[in-house]
């Protein structure tokens, strides 16, 4: 089913992108009504997270973000198979200014786990080589696949998590940026519970500490995806200001709070879909 599903995407690629929107709107929405479990990890998520949102608003922000999961699916046979330069036509820059400033220097690439954060990394990598990890996927045909079509422009590193942060030490010492998604439940084992809108999450606390490692400077990097496929909006951030500060779980909470930010401009297309609230603290009741 994953061959045959990857040759239906290809097939699709030559088609425009508000036809692809169509498209992936219709899948998204198609997967709201089968895909129980991830229905209600959504909605757990937004119920924690918007405790004052009601039922009926809450359900249709859901159906919301599966339809935009479902267009981030489909057009991303666009960032795997079509030419760099139509990416370069539907990618609108915004702060550029602020990624050209960090070029031939450490940089951290902060990149939430929005739905289109696939379309600015592919855009990314028509313009400089950088380091990135990723998560093994269950099934080895896919991982492999992604590797490929991930690193098909320029030359990409790309590291598991499983080796560590060394590669990507080294990598950012030869002034290669990092692209670094930072928001996802990996456990507390390297991290700290930090408050996500108001629920403690279990947060990463690497970025202060790589950027202590390599000098590094903090651009965040946030893609959007425009309705009726008319494209998408990257903005580079300005370089963090007296970051790291010394205070790791400090400076992770600044980051949650960037991400907030962020969330309430979009929150449509933020990944509600993982169980960010998975790790619990000793004791506490798990939520899903």
């Amino acid at each position: 089913m994953t061959r045959l599903g990857v040759l239906l995407l290809w097939l699709l690629h030559p088609l425009p992108l508000p036809v692809l929107a169509l498209i992936g709107n219709s899948v998204g929405g198609l997967l709201y009504l089968l895909a129980g479990e991830r229905r209600m990890v959504a909605d757990t998520n937004l119920r924690l997270c918007f405790p004052q949102m009601g039922e009926a608003e809450r359900a249709r922000l859901v159906r919301r973000n599966f339809m935009a999961f479902g267009r981030s699916l489909i057009e991303r046979n666009i960032l795997w198979w079509s030419s760099g330069e139509r990416i370069q036509k539907l990618v609108r820059v915004e702060g550029l200014e602020h990624f050209e400033a960090v070029k031939g220097h450490p940089a951290i690439l902060l990149m939430p786990h929005f739905v289109a954060m696939d379309a600015g990394g592919q855009w990314i990598a028509q313009q400089a080589d950088t380091v990135c990890m990723y998560s093994n996927q269950k099934n080895l045909y896919l991982t492999d696949l992604l590797l490929q079509k991930r690193g098909r422009f320029g030359k990409q590193r790309l590291y598991s998590r499983q080796e560590g942060l060394r590669p990507i030490i080294k990598g950012m010492r030869e002034n290669l940026p990092f692209i670094y998604p930072p928001d996802q439940d990996q456990g507390i084992r390297e991290g700290a519970f930090i408050p996500f809108f108001g629920v403690l999450a279990a947060t990463m606390t690497s970025v202060p500490r790589i950027a202590r490692m390599t000098n590094a400077k903090i651009v965040p990097s946030i893609t959007r995806m425009l309705p009726g496929g008319r494209g998408y909006v990257l903005t580079f951030y300005p370089a963090w200001e007296n970051y790291p500060s010394g205070d790791d779980v400090a400076d992770a909470r600044r980051m949650n709070e960037f991400i907030e930010q962020r969330v309430l401009e979009m929150p449509e297309q933020y990944f509600w879909l993982h169980k960010r609230f998975k790790t619990r603290p000793a004791g506490e009741a798990k939520f899903y």
